[in-house]
């Protein structure tokens, strides 16, 4: 009984054993399977996201080139509309402005012409004086005895020229006399030679003591002018911008400074005008004189002489422009800026400087005809910031491009935009 409980038992046991055996056994197969369905589905699914992506990217390759292809056929057949502008000639006349200083219509150093010290000073600087005016007075006592002196030399010249005429008068009286007693051979030749030099001896000593008068004479002269310099008067009318003496000041003739003397009422510019400017300037061109600290006010002037030649140096003209000044707004040696309009001898147009091209091949502006570029070349001649000035490149009219693109060329085709209309 014990035995057969037992096989029972352990075939029981063999029974619950068994059937986990085969599990076991079994699990290992299963998970093999499985492991080789999964790895050829990842395989799959890795081969067909590689064929997906090559495909994607052949058809992005072939979108690429062919929007590439469409662009450049676009380009190809593309029109760019252009904005443009019309060149237009330039003014009549040349608005040149230029520094200047002003200066008077006429000034002078007052020098003394003689020597002495200075007795009375009647004006002192801004004084206005008319001409003919007294401005100083220099004496000079010693000048009064040389000019005492010289009269009396004179009176004494006068005198050896009477003594010589009558010696002169005697000589002719007795060389008439014997020249007749000489021819009837009363008298030798001897003497009659002796008679007729003696006569040209004392026609000569007149003719001296004559010079002698004369030039002591001239000498009165100059010592009198010298005594007239004593009064130091105005030459013109004017204003004293300047003096160097007082009273009781020695001067020396020819050398002491006294006085400057200006004359006002008519202010004198000077300006020197660039060679490409002054063709066309001449007497007669209007003028306007502005200066800083007078913002409110100008001075018109007329151009009243030229230099008519060039400075070699500088290529500039000298010019003078006269402006009234009445009211002495305007005082010699302020700083000013004159405008000259000088009627244009040359030809120029105007373009917008938004126009000009500036590359490997110079200057040049694209001008529109008939909807065809063309690239004109241009010489600048004077450059006005938003516009410049050109001779002799294009003509008025002419259909500029504003900011031309970069691959703009000769011959394209272009549309030129229309400017839309404003909205007030």
């Amino acid at each position: 009984m014990t035995e057969i409980h037992v096989r029972q038992k352990n075939e029981g046991v063999h029974d619950r054993i068994e059937p986990d055996a085969d599990r076991v056994i079994a699990l290992p197969n299963v998970a093999r399977e499985r492991r080789r369905y999964g790895g050829a589905l990842l395989g799959a699914g890795a081969l067909l996201l590689l064929l997906g992506g090559l495909g994607l990217g052949g058809w992005r390759h072939y979108q690429t080139a062919l929007d590439l292809a469409v662009a450049a056929q676009q380009s190809r057949t593309l029109v760019p509309e252009v904005r443009v502008a019309a060149v237009r000639a330039s003014d009549s006349k040349i608005t040149v402005s230029l520094p200047a200083t002003t200066t008077a219509f006429e000034a002078a150093n007052i020098f003394a012409r003689t020597s002495g010290y200075i007795e009375k000073r009647y004006v002192d600087i801004g004084d206005r004086v008319k001409a003919g005016a007294l401005l100083a007075d220099i004496i000079a006592p010693e000048l009064d005895h040389q000019i005492t002196q010289a009269r009396a030399t004179l009176a004494q010249n006068q005198a050896t020229l009477q003594q010589t005429q009558a010696s002169h008068e005697l000589a002719q009286v007795t060389n008439a006399r014997d020249s007749k007693l000489v021819k009837q051979g009363w008298l030798t030749l001897q003497q009659g030679d002796n008679d007729r030099l003696t006569l040209q001896a004392q026609q000569a000593a007149v003719a001296v003591a004559q010079s002698n008068i004369e030039a002591q004479q001239a000498q009165i002269r100059i010592l009198e002018q010298e005594k007239a310099y004593q009064r130091v008067v105005a030459p013109f009318d004017g204003v004293i911008t300047q003096r160097a003496i007082d009273n009781g000041s020695l001067v020396q003739s020819g050398s002491t400074f006294m006085f400057t003397l200006m004359h006002p009422d008519v202010i004198r510019t000077q300006v020197f005008v660039p060679q490409d400017q002054a063709f066309g300037l001449g007497p007669g061109v209007d003028a306007v004189v502005r200066v800083p600290e007078i913002p409110d006010r100008t001075f018109p002037g007329k151009v009243t002489r030229i230099a008519t030649a060039l400075q070699p140096g500088s290529r500039t003209l000298l010019t003078e422009i006269d402006v009234p000044n009445p009211d002495g707004a305007l005082s010699p040696g302020i700083y000013c800026t004159v405008e000259l309009y000088i009627p244009r001898k040359t030809p120029s147009m105007i373009i917008p400087a938004d126009a000009v091209v500036f590359d490997q091949n110079g200057l040049h502006v694209a001008v529109v005809e008939n909807g065809i570029v063309h690239l004109q070349k241009i010489a600048i001649a004077r450059d006005f910031g938003t516009q410049v000035e050109v001779h002799d490149d294009v003509k008025p009219g002419d259909q500029v491009v504003l900011n031309p693109m970069v691959n703009l060329a000769e011959g394209s085709k272009v549309a030129v935009r229309k400017n839309k209309p404003q909205i007030s």
